[in-house]
């Protein structure tokens, strides 16, 4: 029986290694559908306030969708990506094979989901073998963000962006205040960083009054006098089209830094459109990029003309 199940633990592995090449070879185009969450980049995104001991319970399989340190190791399905896990793999498949009871994994949870602490290649092994679930010691780690076990990492950015959205509106009452401002950026912690501009602003016009400025009057007062301005200048320049994928928000908060850190080196005399060009010929992708690409995209239609162009003309009946 011992000879049986190690060997039949080695055919597993072969078998479960070769379904990971089989994935990856099918999402070529897409590599980062495949990637195991990474829990050290989720709690950045998500920035969890404090932790809570769970102790044990059992966790379904389909819920573990990451890892602490093993996230390179194995795939999203926790398939191994790489053959010198065999020895630990086939070991941990043999005894379940033989059904020994082997210790409970330790999990974090974070927004409905679980993160491997200990025990990547147990989970790895009860996922291939279809076990629904596994005893697992549990952390949990607050969070106000709800995980899809499906979620890449760039939907969990996107979901993280979008909720930081909605309670920075929550909280400046912005759309109520300028109905026409639409702020939007692409990566969590911006909209933090926009009302701690605001809060800056209103502290400056504070500045030698008897009586405070209210936070909506200072919220105004920013979004005319300083982000208007930057963001006018952005779409009428057309910078965004050195910056794939981004928007006026984002181009504001590095064009506003940049401008910042240039008048200190230049002096206050130092104008915001100076700083918008020289951030965006230092960091922009260059226009020769631009055109090549949008003459690449042409390329497959002219091809197809070459061929056309060589092919018999059917006569018209």
């Amino acid at each position: 029986m011992s000879d049986y199940a190690s060997q039949t633990a080695e055919d597993d592995f072969n078998r479960v290694r070769t379904r990971e090449v089989f994935q990856r070879l099918f999402h070529a185009l897409r590599p980062t559908s495949q990637q195991l969450l990474s829990l050290n980049e989720v709690k950045e995104v998500i920035r969890p306030k404090g932790e809570t001991y769970r102790g044990m319970d059992a966790v379904r399989i389909d819920r573990i969708v990451g890892s602490e340190g093993r996230y390179r190791d194995f795939n999203k399905s926790f398939l191994p990506r790489h053959g010198y896990l065999r020895g630990r793999w086939t070991s941990i498949d043999r005894a379940h094979l033989l059904d020994v009871i082997l210790p409970p994994v330790r999990l974090y949870e974070i927004g409905g989901v679980y993160f491997v602490r200990d025990g990547n290649h147990r989970v790895s092994v009860a996922k291939a073998q279809g076990v629904y679930s596994i005893d697992a010691e549990i952390t949990s780690l607050n969070a106000e963000i709800s995980i899809d076990p499906s979620m890449t990492q760039e939907d969990l950015r996107r979901k993280v962006v979008e909720y930081e959205r909605k309670e920075f509106l929550k909280r400046t009452n912005l759309h109520q205040l300028i109905p026409e401002a639409d702020i939007r950026v692409t990566e969590p912690g911006r909209y933090e960083e926009i009302e701690q501009h605001i809060l800056g602003h209103k502290y400056f016009m504070n500045q030698n009054l008897e009586r405070e400025v209210p936070f909506r009057k200072a919220l105004i007062s920013w979004y005319h006098n300083v982000y208007r301005p930057i963001a006018t200048l952005v779409r009428s320049e057309k910078l965004l089209s050195r910056f794939p994928k981004r928007t006026e928000g984002d181009l504001y908060m590095w064009i506003v830094k940049y401008w910042h850190e240039l008048k200190q080196k230049y002096g206050p005399e130092y104008s915001l459109q100076e700083a918008a060009y020289d951030y965006t010929n230092r960091f922009g992708r260059p226009r020769f990029l631009r055109r090549f690409v949008a003459w690449l995209s042409l390329v497959p239609h002219r091809i197809l003309e070459g061929v056309r162009a060589y092919l018999p003309r059917r006569k018209r009946p």
